[in-house]
């Protein structure tokens, strides 16, 4: 029909006279168009290296149906190696659907994305973003489009819908059918979503381990974000980025049959039911991005930047204060520290002692007798320590009576506290308690960051959603929970057997999408005494990467270790210049290596119950240097300190005893 239509035009034209050589290049376009058609495959998009390939096409499906699907494979010594198999496309909105039967308009050329950027937090702060980018255009039965456009990186591939119509009349994404079909015959590490409750969801669940692609979640919810999977000796991480107000934050549904898992939306009852479950918004609008990171090694999924270079540009806004550290945090040694002035005078002057930057007041400090926020806050200040403040983040999204509450749901409200924070001299909040990834609650996290840049406050998010590259766009997001923490230790009994094996999961998995509040440094025993050993514990403080490292200790434990441990935790770094995984499989150990300018920071931990031997690798280390090395001692309460003298070239043996760890610090 297209040629018919083409050779009409042409015939037309010839009459008024118009050369017939204006009109060849359009029939060889057509051609060539009509060729990839009837192969049924529309896109064979590269990456930069010409390693991974995404492929589009038109797949029959019953009732006479066409539906768009996709697939990835990788391309080594002239063999194709299936990544994702065919795995379907399409989106359906309360209006008009686009599934089925979809016509190709057109396909743009390549577009290569070639781009540095810097961020505030990371394992690297200097990063590159270059893919090739291609969008294909569609109309459906109604004659309405929809466009998906494709990135290929070196190291994964991202895909997000477009509809670029114009309308100011609200419309609803009802459901997707985007899909991500894995191969059955690995297995993976993959998380399953929270039950709507009180406290919940707060994708705070222990990760699976190593459990068969196509399991079925455990919970009628599904499964969160992020997925790690290891397929065909190749890995793959599943996420989402560059989340806007304009939609809802997704995961997986609950049925992987053969290893299909499609995109599920929140419950209703997520936030006490409070917002839509689906995403609405006037036209033209703009979907996530769903990205599959991609790596031959877990080295390429541990330092995978795909959800910042997914991410919009940081907005136009001085973030120059932004400035990442360590804090004390009184509440899980002292849960009752907040309501306590002098109590947290003495979190204040362990930050002091430490050269910590922070020191961090948790829930109900509204409370607080003895003295006012407005008074500690210049007691720290005299000590060069800044204030870091909780709230909760209802509203009507969560019945946690903890308070400050009600104060950062209204705009109005929220801006007047915010004002008063800055010329009171706090440098950040902990907000917590949000139970909820509706659209509704996603405006909310992001009107809230944006008005806290305003007034130069830094945010950390707790009780809350995944990371989905909010820190790009807004770099006073310094950290988010999300994750099974430390916390857990004062309530939660599984968590001292699950712990050890999830420390090891969580740096191919969580961690690689954003900053995480974990709280480490548990020494001790608090409620629910832990397995890992002391070593274990310091080295998460390396192994686990946030814009803020909330240590949990107090002073008077802190001050019980040697001084080795104490030098060690005044000048370890929260951000680096570039990082490595050295060793390590999910579920079993991992050994990483940080620098800061000159210095290599190396932590490693044991996540299982055996002695385990270590011959570590240090290609990077050029010349003679001073190795300082932390490691477990003749039991699991103890330290041991090794200084040596280290020529290049040299392995380092180290050993730890079950769920033990170490750190080590090498200077020229």
């Amino acid at each position: 029909m297209i040629i018919h239509d083409l050779i009409k035009t042409i015939h037309v034209q010839k009459m008024k006279g118009t050369s017939l050589k204006y009109f060849l290049p359009a029939i060889i376009v057509v051609f060539c168009f009509q060729q990839v058609l009837s192969s049924n495959s529309i896109l064979s998009l590269y990456s930069p290296d010409k390693n991974i390939k995404a492929e589009v096409r038109f797949k029959s499906a019953d009732n006479n149906r066409q539906v768009l699907t996709y697939e990835i494979v990788r391309l080594e010594n002239k063999n194709s190696i299936q990544l994702l198999e065919s795995s379907p496309l399409g989106i359906s909105r309360n209006d008009q659907s686009f599934t089925d039967n979809l016509k190709l308009t057109s396909c743009s050329k390549v577009r290569r994305i070639n781009e540095s950027y810097s961020m505030t937090i990371g394992r690297h702060l200097k990063l590159k973003n270059c893919a090739n980018e291609q969008k294909l255009t569609f109309k459906n039965d109604s004659g309405s489009t929809l466009e998906i456009i494709f990135r290929v990186y070196n190291n994964g591939v991202a895909f997000k819908y477009v509809f670029p119509d114009n309308s100011d009349k609200k419309v609803k994404v009802i459901s997707e059918s985007t899909s991500f079909n894995v191969p059955d015959n690995g297995v993976c590490w993959i998380q399953p979503y929270d039950k709507p409750g009180m406290w919940t969801p707060g994708h705070e669940l222990y990760y699976k381990n190593e459990i068969p692609i196509g399991t079925k979640s455990p919970n009628s919810e599904g499964w969160a974000f992020p997925a790690l999977f290891k397929v065909n000796n190749n890995w793959m991480l599943i996420s989402e980025a560059n989340l806007t107000k304009n939609y809802c934050g997704t995961r997986l549904a609950q049925d992987a049959t053969n290893g299909l898992y499609q995109i599920r939306f929140p419950e209703p009852a997520d936030g006490e039911g409070v917002g839509e479950v689906y995403p609405s918004s006037t036209l033209p609008w703009e979907m996530p991005w769903r990205f599959i990171a991609i790596g031959e090694s877990l080295d390429d999924i541990y330092n995978n930047n795909l959800v910042s270079d997914l991410s919009n540009k940081a907005i136009n806004k001085d973030f120059s204060w932004v400035k990442p550290g360590r804090a004390s945090w009184s509440w899980i040694s002292a849960p009752d520290s907040p309501c306590d002035y002098n109590a947290l005078k003495k979190f204040v002057d362990l930050s002091a002692e430490m050269g910590w930057e922070y020191s961090l007041v948790d829930a109900n400090w509204d409370t607080m007798t003895g003295g006012s926020l407005q008074q500690l806050v210049k007691y720290a200040a005299q000590k060069d320590v800044g204030i870091l403040v909780w709230y909760n983040s209802g509203g009507p999204n969560n019945k946690v009576p903890e308070r400050p509450r009600d104060l950062m749901t209204d705009r109005n409200i929220r801006r007047e506290e915010f004002q008063k924070l800055q010329q009171w001299g706090v440098k950040g909040i902990k907000v917590d308690f949000w139970h909820s990834d509706k659209q509704l609650i996603i405006q909310q996290y992001i009107d809230l960051l944006s008005d806290a840049a305003d007034y130069h406050i830094m945010v950390n998010f707790h009780g809350c959603t995944i990371p989905r590259g909010w820190s790009r766009t807004y770099p006073n997001l310094i950290s988010m929970e999300s994750v099974k923490g430390a916390e857990c230790y004062l309530f939660d009994s599984t968590y001292t057997d699950n712990a050890p094996v999830q420390n090891t999961i969580l740096p191919f998995t969580r961690n690689v999408i954003g900053p995480m509040d974990y709280t480490p440094l548990v020494l001790k025993g608090f409620k629910i005494p832990h397995k890992t050993t002391f070593a274990h514990e310091l080295a998460l403080t390396l192994v686990f990467q946030s814009g803020i490292l909330h240590f949990a200790e107090d002073a008077g434990f802190l001050n019980q270790q040697p001084d080795f441990v104490k030098t060690f935790l005044k000048t370890i770094p929260v951000t680096f210049d570039e990082s490595h995984l050295l060793s390590g499989y999910p579920g079993k150990d991992i050994i990483i290596a940080s620098r800061k300018g000159k210095t290599w920071y190396l932590a490693g931990i044991n996540g299982e119950n055996k002695l385990k031997n270590f011959d570590i690798k240090l290609p990077f280390i050029r010349g003679n240097c001073k190795i300082n090395i932390i490691k477990d001692g003749d039991n699991a309460h103890s330290f041991e300190n090794i200084v040596m003298d280290y020529k290049s070239g040299q392995n380092l043996q180290l050993s730890t005893i079950p769920f033990g760890g170490f750190v080590i610090k090498i200077t020229k």
